[in-house]
């Protein structure tokens, strides 16, 4: 077989220039390009079966715009050319197609795409390209006079093109026809002028192209007609084009054989132009030839013949005229000749270069692997993926979500398959990864591995529970709108899945997929989704691999729904899958892609399939057909002709004949059918995960199986690995051979291809966390695509791995493990933590590929915008005490609630958030690759030393090898800096620069790069504490050449990382440093020198700061633009009596004493404060020292401190007390020289912190840093909390951080404070110095017994998160205050209870109570308090009217007391003057026009009941019910308003449970709450037919950690059902109590081997008495509870242990009620804060209590519609609370017990709450001052409403004159008390004389002194 003669002819002399050479460049071949496409090519390689057209002229049209996909069989095609020696290719770029705009701005990023890849497969070819910038007209004249001159225009487009495309381009061309150009620029004016503004065009593109882009010796030119040259070379406007800006002369030449001269002549005519130039002919066009019989050979071999004796001097030139190739259609384009692209009939085929034509895609994908080597097939390709690359990962809603009944979830198919699964005890998906309450952190997960895209799926359920079109479930969609928001936030594009296998269950309940009403099912439900997510989705997938529905949830019933039916079922549900998508894809066509602007598409998973015998034809075909099969099945009638394949119909026909019968039923799409499924996909993606061999089947049965059916056998290699999976064997190739098929037969180039799942699992049995198998698996994996994409140019836009985490994965469990992190489904928060397998795809993403070159580039650091170098505010020293002092006196008397008030705001839009770390506490790697000891090293390795454990930081966190993981956990948190250490012995193993260890230097700047390339902002630390141990052996510190030695280290970092470092510290905590190290001796060099070493040292320390600082400032400063300062530390210093004088200086002495020592030098004058000078030098004068311990600073060293520092840096922890103190005067120490005595503060909440948590402190810390060094910009480089064995769920420092931020932010938004930024201490748990490893800091888990060190992030990691998003502590939306008023008519309250208030214990034969014997009873109540007086509201009824009438409440709830009635609970013996008591105070009420609400019982209990049983006994309920029948028929006509029960939960849970309340049983705590319960249930449900009747419901709002919505429901729920629901739901709901207590107390009722359940049963007949049994629901609540009781610290407490101010709660349980409840008529029946210590009138914390409430309740109201009819405050007084006394006082009046007339005095909450009730609401101030909110004139009651005198020394006299007489009382006593002390002052006088007077003259010197 042979080449034809042209081609073999025109191979061997361009193959001869070739290897001869030219001139032009000793290291350039000779050129022969080809070129350009037309269309009739194009046309023919996209469709080489098919004829090409009558119209030459049409198929000879050079292309104008480049389109995808590219012809499939172009890479076939430019191999052949290459083949034929033709070197370069021309490619026509088109302006208008990629700058539509004009402008490079805003460039078309398909058509880039589109002409990169046609640039990729010249290359691929080994073909160059050669670029024509314009060859045709400009883009439309009006761009160009919008825009201005062409040549602007012209030369922004040119640099375009030579960025976008100049790696893979060497030849440009400017323009290839001058005249169309010419007649294509707008204002034509002469012909002269036109070429001025071509040839300015030109010239400048030459310029850009020379100045930016040439450097890797590209040319540059511009096509001339032949022709035309003389003329130009003439003309001045011209001149640019022929001779000063081109690198080569390029001409358009038509020869006419005709003619006389030859060709060789013709050319030699362009050698005249000087200077002389190579020349490119880039067209030659040969005219007549035929006619005067030369034949082009002949032209050619004259040609040459010249070329090679010199007598042109050519380069060059288009060899298209010399190419021919038969002009008949031929299949094949792999044909030496370039104008015919079909398939040579079978006589050519001996002479052609192609192979044999092939039948189908695979057997061209087939041959074209088949038969290479091993080492062809396993090579690895060094390149990058294209740009734009999708890197992403995957999950799915079954797999990860959980969540399974929450938020009225509908179950799913796979929610039935748990259950079955949960009876027999295996695994279940109810709760998987429960990434249903965690969208944020597995947003941060992506985030950390830098994914571009999140392929996750909706639960069909979730959104809509029966599947079927109804209300969608708004609790489900808030969930998606969330993850969705958080995607985009972090940069993450959505590919959402509407379909991942989880079918509503009550779809399967009709038939699922086997049921043709489940498209119009289907469809619904995608159109919401569009719908509600489309503005933000424009990735979405209909179906998710359905041949696994297909195949195995209704072929062989492995996944659910578990049919078995491969026969009929499969194929069925395969059919109406195919018909929902198709539908589903034309819906969004038709009504949404217009507007989104999105794509629809469909992930099909294929394995490959090749034969198991490669030489047999049957094989071959089986492996084919197993394809067809599986992907086939449904990538035929979407991607080419809307039916199933051929070959797949065949096959089953062909079965069904052979059985007689049908084996299989393949449904037959309708033509219309047919036409919608015909191209409805946008792109197509593809799962692939291992490949299989499959043969021809054997002895074929007609028992329906799918490889029965299929015909074929499928096998493995037993060479291929293993993985955890049985089906799947790792064969890396396989992916690359599938995705040429799928190219080839389906998208032929006309969709792209997404690659949507690749991955392997590992076992349970791994090790969990180094997945390095599967790290080798992606790595080849990944390989292949790219050789698919780079080599075989198949259009793959993404890879997506799955998956993101573990998961439930279905029949397996969660015994398969796919996630690139952990998940450990052992604890309840399933923490993730990374694998190996995260940081590898991290490492492909960050490289876009396998990148050839290592070459370590330089980014650009991120902007901050730091403070330039501060002015030194204050040159003069601080005053003793100092002015700063002012802070204690504005802050020191704050009210505790106003101190500990949260602020909401946020800070400044550039603040720096930002973590901490240091070297020695995390690097590990003590001595690896060269690194030097440090002291640290030193140190831990001496035995004998203090640090716990004897740890070491040997390893510590393993930092140094692990660089990946803590760059992924950084972006993870979100932070924009990361402040971290440089091992001064890392880079300097000796501390000089004569030993510089370039492995250290890599390690570092692979860091600095990392976090720049992350967009985190590098805060490098020069020295923390580690110095290099040989600079030690010299003296360390106490030696004064360790400044230079320092100097000369910093000089080197600024040098080497300064470019992108902008923030530097030269020294950490130097505090610590001289104090631990120089005067305790603990830390090393361990120098015990109290009174002198610390001061030397420091000394050294600031002069070596201020050193670095010059030599930064004068040698890198203007280049680097960077800031330098140094970390100092401090507690905030309190003074113990704030009101003490000499306090308040200790304090500020201390503050100078710590930070003030090395701040005063730097931050003031030069110079140590004048205090530390003080007292340092006159200790040591005292001390008999000839000078001052504390050294001295020259005049000129002072001015060279003065100034040292650009910002402040802060690390502070914690607070302490100090007060003054005279210590001894030796030994010398510096802690005695501050003459102040320290005492901690403490955290009641943690007692394992490290430090007290006083937030306050650090506000003000940063006043007081202000107030002493002006409003410098101050950064806390360190603050954290420290835990002892802290567990993931580190609450203590979630609320650590909150505090101590939102002080921060006050100081900034309340003070002025020029905060700039804040890093917690510290990113991970580390070496924690000498507590070793005990204490931990982190906010992520390090795991110090793997050997990888992995990092688990805890809660308090993404609160930190949630507060950087925030940029703060913003006020949400829902707590913005509500202005306007409660419906008209809404009931205004307040409240009190029997023997809370009424005293009068026994009078008028009122019988004994629970409570009387309870208070009676020593030890049960503080202070011994009791109620016997209480507030005596028996005999104060005008006087407690007159305190409702202030409040101007329209209703008055208060309690009868059992006892005070029926003194011994029985209706034996009424007692008629304890009923006439409430007769004459409800007619009290009603004249007053306040309607009374009374409850029948409110703890109260006859005692005589309580001898009895009490609540225990069952016979109570039938005594309860003739109790309130007399009150009924006694009170009934007055009262309409009743409440039978408060707070049943508080009688069962405090008086039968914890035994706190009476009758303070708490011996029987696990039945005896439950029996009582029982009763009080059923009492409860009584009814009286005529007054309104209900208990009510205390219930405290419950607030999870993690405040998400749906975090709120999985961990609220129970805990309120509890509360809440243990009365509640029998009345309101179905007569029984909540399921989830049954089934809790049941459970452990069993486990503790009880028979029953601890919790009583109600009959079926109690169970409807009780249910419905209410006309409202009274509710009390009071507060918000934290999970497992646990209160944020930043809620504001009250006078009660158990109440915190959270007003978010009551709006939040209100709605809960609306929705648990169905919307019940509510009465707030109690609601009120209490407060405790000295009596206060001006409540403000109560005003606010009640204002945010109220308002609370407002919203509810207006803004949730929750049916509140009513608000009741709590309490009206102060009274007796309970166990806790008097102590607790709740009243909005204050009521006066020493006064034995217990007058009832207004407070401020009583005087606001009034104006609420007068305004039914909040008035909006906008519109102006409201009357409703001014006081009337004669409010507020008198202190005694009733008497109007008062006793005095035996007299009555008026309130008046009592006054009077009581202030001339006390100024007499005061005068004889002043009268006294003056006699007695003579008297000592006069005898002391007379003491002293003989021995005046013995006075000692020493005393005298």
């Amino acid at each position: 077989m042979g080449l034809p003669w042209p081609a073999l002819f025109l191979g061997t002399v361009l193959l001869s220039l070739s290897c001869q050479g030219t001139d032009w460049e000793s290291d350039r071949n000779f050129i022969s390009a080809a070129g350009p496409l037309t269309n009739g090519l194009v046309l023919s390689l996209r469709h080489p079966l098919g004829t090409r057209g009558s119209d030459g002229v049409a198929g000879s049209t050079v292309i104008s715009i480049c389109q995808q996909p590219l012809p499939s069989l172009l890479p076939q095609y430019f191999h052949s050319l290459h083949a034929s020696q033709v070197t370069h290719y021309k490619v026509l770029l088109s302006w208008a197609q990629l700058l539509p705009t004009g402008s490079s701005r805003n460039p078309d990023q398909e058509a880039v795409r589109c002409y990169r890849q046609l640039l990729r497969s010249l290359k691929a070819a080994q073909l160059q390209p050669m670029v024509v910038l314009c060859h045709q007209a400009p883009p439309t004249s009006g761009a160009i006079q919008r825009d201005g001159d062409f040549a602007d225009l012209f030369a922004d487009y040119a640099a375009f093109a030579f960025q976008s495309f100049g790696d893979l381009v060497e030849i440009w061309f400017t323009f290839s026809d001058v005249e169309k150009v010419i007649m294509g620029l707008p204002h034509q004016g002469s012909k002269a002028s036109a070429l001025q503004a071509l040839s300015s065009a030109h010239r400048r593109a030459f310029e850009v192209y020379h100045r930016k882009f040439s450097s890797q010796g590209g040319r540059i030119s511009v096509v001339l007609k032949a022709e035309d040259i003389p003329e130009l070379l003439l003309a001045p406007s011209s001149v640019a084009l022929t001779k000063d800006s081109v690198d080569f002369l390029s001409v358009d030449l038509t020869y006419e054989c005709q003619s006389v001269a030859t060709l060789p002549q013709k050319l030699s005519e362009l050698q005249n132009i000087e200077p002389r130039m190579k020349v490119f002919v880039y067209t030659l066009k040969l005219q007549d030839c035929p006619s005067t019989g030369k034949s082009p050979s002949s032209l050619l071999f004259s040609l040459i013949e010249a070329i090679n004796k010199d007598q042109v001097q050519t380069v060059g030139f288009d060899v298209s005229a010399f190419l021919s190739c038969p002009s008949s259609s031929e299949e094949s384009p792999a044909c030496s000749l370039t104008d015919s692209l079909a398939f040579p009939t079978e006589q050519e085929q001996e002479r052609a270069v192609a192979p044999p034509p092939l039948a189908s895609a695979y057997q061209r994908v087939w041959a074209a692997f088949a038969k290479q080597s091993r080492e062809e097939r396993d090579a690895f390709l060094q390149d990058v993926f294209p740009e734009g690359f999708l890197w992403g990962v995957s999950t799915g809603a079954f797999n990860v979500e959980g969540g399974w009944a929450e938020g009225n979830r509908g179950p799913s198919i796979w929610d039935h398959y748990s259950n079955l699964n949960a009876a027999e005890g295996q695994a279940t998906a109810k709760v998987a990864s429960d990434s249903y309450h965690k969208p944020v952190s597995d947003v941060a997960l992506l985030r950390g591995l830098r994914a571009g895209v999140y392929k996750f799926s909706i639960s069909w359920s979730r959104l809509f529970s029966t599947g079927r079109k109804s209300s969608p479930n708004l609790q489900g969609v808030a969930y998606y709108n969330r993850l969705i928001d958080s995607l985009l936030d972090s940069h993450i594009e959505p590919m959402v899945t509407l379909f991942h296998w989880d079918l509503p269950q009550a779809l399967q309940d009709h038939g699922g997929w086997q049921n043709e009403s489940v498209v119009d099912a289907f469809l619904d439900y995608a159109a919401f989704c569009f719908s509600a997510f489309g503005d933000r989705v424009k990735l979405w997938v209909t179906f998710h691999e359905p041949w696994v529905i297909s195949y195995a949830g209704y072929g062989t019933g492995q996944h659910v729904p578990a049919i078995s039916d491969p026969g009929v079922a499969s194929f069925k549900v395969a059919h109406l899958i195919l018909k929902a998508h198709a539908r589903t894809w034309h819906h969004y066509d038709l009504h949404y892609r217009q507007q989104q602007q999105g794509r629809v598409g469909i992930v099909l998973n294929s394995d490959w399939a090749e034969p198991l015998d490669g030489q047999s034809p049957q094989d071959l075909a089986a492996a084919e057909r197993f394809l067809h099969f599986m992907l086939g099945w449904f990538a035929h009638p979407i991607f080419v002709d809307g039916d199933y394949p051929t070959v797949l119909r065949a096959q089953i026909r062909q079965i069904n004949q052979q059985c007689g019968g049908p084996v299989a039923q393949l449904p037959e799409f309708t033509a219309a059918e047919k036409q919608l499924l015909k191209g409805s996909a946008d792109f197509l993606g593809l799962s692939h995960y291992t490949s299989r061999l499959v043969s021809k089947a054997g002895r074929q049965t007609c028992i329906p199986s799918y490889d029965n059916i299929g015909g074929f056998s499928q096998h493995v290699d037993p060479t291929w690995p293993q993985t955890a999976s049985p089906w799947m064997r790792v064969v890396p190739w396989g992916i690359r051979r599938l995705l040429q098929f799928a190219s080839m037969e389906y998208t032929k180039g006309r969709v792209p291809i997404f690659v949507a799942g690749n991955g392997m699992p590992v076992g349970e049995g791994d090790d969990l966390l180094d997945d390095s198998v599967r790290v080798n698996y992606f790595n080849l994996y990944i390989n292949e695509v790219l050789k698919a994409v780079k080599e075989d140019l198949v259009d793959v836009r993404s890879y997506i791995v799955r998956s993101l985490i573990d998961g439930f994965e279905g029949p397996s469990g969660y015994s398969q493990r796919f996630g690139l992190y952990h998940v450990n489904f052992n604890d309840s928060s399933r923490p993730r933590t990374a694998r190996k397998s995260a940081y590898f795809f991290t490492s492909v993403i960050e490289k876009n590929g396998f990148p050839a070159g290592k070459a370590r580039s330089s980014p650009l650091p991120p902007k901050a915008d730091l403070a330039s170098r501060a002015p030194a505010l204050f040159t003069f020293p601080s005053e003793v005490p100092s002015k700063a002092k002012i802070v204690w006196e504005k802050f020191s008397s704050q009210p505790k609630f106003e101190r500990d008030l949260f602020y909401h705001g946020t800070f400044r839009d550039d603040f720096l958030w930002g973590v901490s770390s240091s070297a020695y506490q995390i690097e590990g790697g003590w001595d690896a690759d060269g690194k030097g000891p440090s002291i640290w090293d030193n140190f831990t390795h001496t035995p004998g030393n203090s640090v716990k454990d004897n740890a070491t930081g040997d390893v510590a966190c393993d930092s140094y090898h692990q660089l990946d993981a803590d760059l992924n956990i950084l972006r993870t948190l979100k932070v924009k800096a990361y402040r971290f250490s440089i091992s001064w012995s890392r880079i300097f193993p000796t501390g000089r620069n004569t030993s510089i260890n370039n492995h250290g230097v890599d390690y570092y700047n692979r860091l600095i790069d990392g976090l720049v390339g992350s967009n985190i902002f590098p805060m490098v630390t020069l020295f923390h504490w580690d110095l290099p141990q040989a600079l030690q052996d010299i003296g360390g510190w106490e030696n004064s050449s360790l400044v230079d030695l320092f100097n000369s280290y910093a000089d080197f970092c600024f040098k080497t990382f300064g470019d992108r470092v902008k923030f530097w510290m030269t020294f950490n905590e130097p505090l610590y440093m001289v104090l631990l190290g120089y005067s305790a001796g603990v830390f090393p060099p361990n120098v015990q020198d109290p009174g002198w070493a610390p001061y030397r040292v420091s000394h050294v320390i600031i002069k070596a700061h201020a050193r670095v600082y010059h030599t930064y400032d004068k040698k890198y400063r203007q280049q680097q633009k960077g800031v330098i300062s140094l970390s100092l530390n401090t507690h905030w210093v309190e003074p113990k009596d704030p009101g003490l004088q000499r306090d308040v200086e200790a304090a500020d002495r201390m503050l100078q004493f710590s930070l003030g020592w090395f701040a005063h030098p730097i931050f003031r004058n030069g110079d140590y404060p004048d205090v530390m000078k003080w007292n340092v030098g006159n200790r040591s004068e005292l001390q008999r020292l000839a000078e001052s311990r504390l050294p001295i600073f020259t005049e000129e060293e002072k001015g060279y401190i003065r100034g040292t520092a650009d910002v402040f840096c802060l690390n502070t922890y914690s607070s302490v007390y100090v007060q003054h103190n005279t210590p001894r005067l030796n030994p010398p120490s510096y802690d005695d020289d501050r003459e102040l005595t320290v005492s901690d503060m403490t955290s009641p909440s943690v007692s394992t912190a490290v430090h007290a948590a006083v937030p306050w402190g650090m506000r003000r810390l940063l006043n007081w840093i202000k107030e002493e060094y002006g409003n410098i910009p101050i950064y806390i480089t360190e603050n954290g909390q420290g835990l002892e064995s802290p567990t993931l769920d580190d609450t203590a420092r979630i609320f650590y951080h909150k505090t101590y931020i939102n002080e921060a932010l006050k100081a900034y938004r309340l003070d002025g404070v020029d905060l700039r930024g804040y890093s917690a201490w510290s990113l991970m748990d580390n070496f924690e110095w000498l507590s070793g490893y005990t204490v931990k800091f982190g906010l992520y888990h390090v795991d110090f017994d793997h050997a990888d060190r992995p990092r688990t992030a805890r809660a308090s990691a993404r609160n930190y998160t949630d507060i950087i998003a925030n940029n703060g502590m913003p006020l949400a939306k829902e707590d913005e205050f509500l202005y306007g008023e409660f419906p008209k008519g809404f009931i205004w309250s307040a409240a009190s209870a029997a023997y809370q208030v009424e005293g009068a214990w026994r009078a008028d034969g009122k019988g004994l109570s629970i409570w009387d014997t309870f208070s009676h009873t020593p030890l049960r109540v503080a202070n011994n308090d009791n109620g016997d007086v209480a507030c005596d509201s028996y005999h104060k009824i005008a006087e407690d009217v007159v305190a409702l009438q202030s409040l101007g409440v329209s209703h008055y709830r208060f309690s009868i007391s059992w006892s005070r009635v029926l003194p011994d609970g029985t209706t034996r013996f009424i007692n008629e003057a304890g009923l006439s008591y409430y007769v004459r105070f409800i007619d009290a009420l009603l004249a007053a026009g306040i309607t009374p609400q009374v409850t029948l019982y409110h703890w109260d209990l006859p005692q005589a009941l309580q001898d009895i049983g009490g609540w225990e006994n069952e016979t109570i309920v039938q005594l309860f019910k003739e109790y309130a029948d007399v009150l009924f028929r006694r009170l009934g006509d007055k009262v309409k308003f009743w409440i039978t029960l408060n707070e049943p939960f508080v009688i069962a849970a405090h008086g039968y449970g914890s035994g706190v309340s009476a009758p303070g049983i708490s011996f029987r705590p696990g039945t005896a709450p439950y029996t009582a319960g029982h009763s009080l249930t059923k009492e409860g449900g009584g009814r009286s037919d005529g007054p309104a009747v209900k208990s009510t419901v205390w219930i405290n709002s419950q607030q999870p950690h993690d405040a998400s919505p749906m975090s709120v429901s999985t961990e609220i729920y129970p805990s309120t059902q509890f509360m809440g629901g243990w009365f509640a739901h029998p009345i309101f709901s179905n007569g029984d109590y909540p399921e989830v207590m049954k089934t809790r107390i049941l459970e452990r009722s069993l486990a503790a081997g009880l028979s029953k359940s601890r919790l009583p049963e109600f009959t079926e007949a109690e169970k409807k008495r009780i249910n419905g049994t209410f006309d409202f629901f009274g509710f009390n609540h009071y507060t918000t509870v934290g999970v497992a009781s646990i209160a944020d610290s930043s809620w504001p407490e009250s006078g009660s242990f158990w109440l915190k101010v959270t007003p978010f709660g009551f709006r939040r349980i209100l709605n809960w009620l609306k929705e648990e409840y169905n919307n019940p008529l509510i009465y707030v029946t109690e609601n009120g804060v209490s407060r405790r210590g000295d009596p206060e009138l001006n409540d403000t914390d109560r005003v606010y209590y009640l204002r945010s409430y109220i308002n609370e309740a407002l919203k509810a109201t207006v803004q949730d519609k929750v049916d509140l009819r009513g608000y009741t405050v709590w309490s009206v007084m102060d009274n007796f609370e309970w166990a806790t006394g008097f102590a607790e006082r709740f009243g909005v009046h204050y009521v006066n017990r020493s006064d034995p007339s217990l007058p009832r005095i207004p407070k401020a909450s009583a005087k606001f709450y009034a104006s609420v009730v007068r305004c039914n609401g909040f008035p909006d101030p906008a519109q102006g001052p409201h009357p409703c909110l001014h006081q009337p004139e004669d409010a507020g009651p008198t202190a005694s409403p009733v008497k109007t005198e008062v006793p005095f020394l035996g007299l009555m006299l008026g309130i008046t004159e009592a006054q009077t007489a009581l202030y001339v009382l006390f100024a007499l006593l005061l005068l004889g008390v002043c009268s006294l002390a003056f006699l007695l002052y003579k008297y000592c006088k006069r005898s002391k004389q007379r003491e002293t007077q003989p021995s005046q003259h013995n006075l000692s010197p020493v005393s005298s002194f």
